[in-house]
C-alpha cells in the first residue's frame, strides 16, 4: 500500500489529523487521498509522535473524538465541520457539497459524525488491535 502524501512533504496543504489505530478511519483517509489528485490534503495520524510539537493547541484528547483538518493558515476545523469543507476541496466530492451545506443542516451532520466516531473501534475490527480501545 503507498504511503499517505505527509505533512511534510506539502507544507501548502491542509493537514487531516486522524485516528490512525482505527481501521475504518484509515480505510477512509486512503480514499480521500486518492479522491485528492492535486494534493490539497496531507495526512497525519494522531498517534505521530510529531503531533504535540507540530500541533501544540490540540490535545491527545480532543484528537481521539474527531478527525481534524488544519489549514495552512493555522485555522482548525473538526468533525462534520472538517468533512463539509473537504467536500468543498476535493473535486470528487462536490456532489456532496450541496447535501453538506443545506441550511442548518451542520447539526445534523455532528450527530451523525460523533455516532460514528464512538464507534469506530467496533467497525472492521479483525486483528485485535482494537480491542484496548473498546474497553475505555
Amino acid at each position: 500500500m503507498a504511503s499517505l502524501p505527509a505533512p511534510n512533504d506539502y507544507p501548502e496543504a491542509s493537514v487531516v489529523i486522524y485516528d490512525g489505530h482505527c481501521q475504518f478511519c484509515s480505510r477512509q483517509v486512503r480514499r480521500l487521498a486518492r479522491l485528492d489528485g492535486k494534493n490539497r490534503l496531507s495526512f497525519l495520524s494522531l498517534h505521530d509522535p510529531t503531533i504535540e510539537s507540530d500541533f501544540p493547541a490540540l490535545s491527545h484528547d480532543e484528537l481521539m473524538e474527531a478527525m481534524h483538518l488544519v489549514e495552512p493558515s493555522g485555522k482548525i476545523h473538526h468533525g462534520a465541520a472538517a468533512f463539509r469543507l473537504i467536500t468543498r476541496r476535493l473535486p470528487r466530492l462536490w456532489i456532496l457539497v450541496p447535501l453538506m451545506h443545506l441550511p442548518f443542516s451542520l447539526p445534523l451532520w455532528q450527530a451523525i459524525y460523533r455516532f460514528i466516531a464512538r464507534r469506530r473501534y467496533r467497525m472492521n475490527c479483525d486483528e485485535g488491535s482494537c480491542q484496548t480501545h473498546l474497553h475505555k
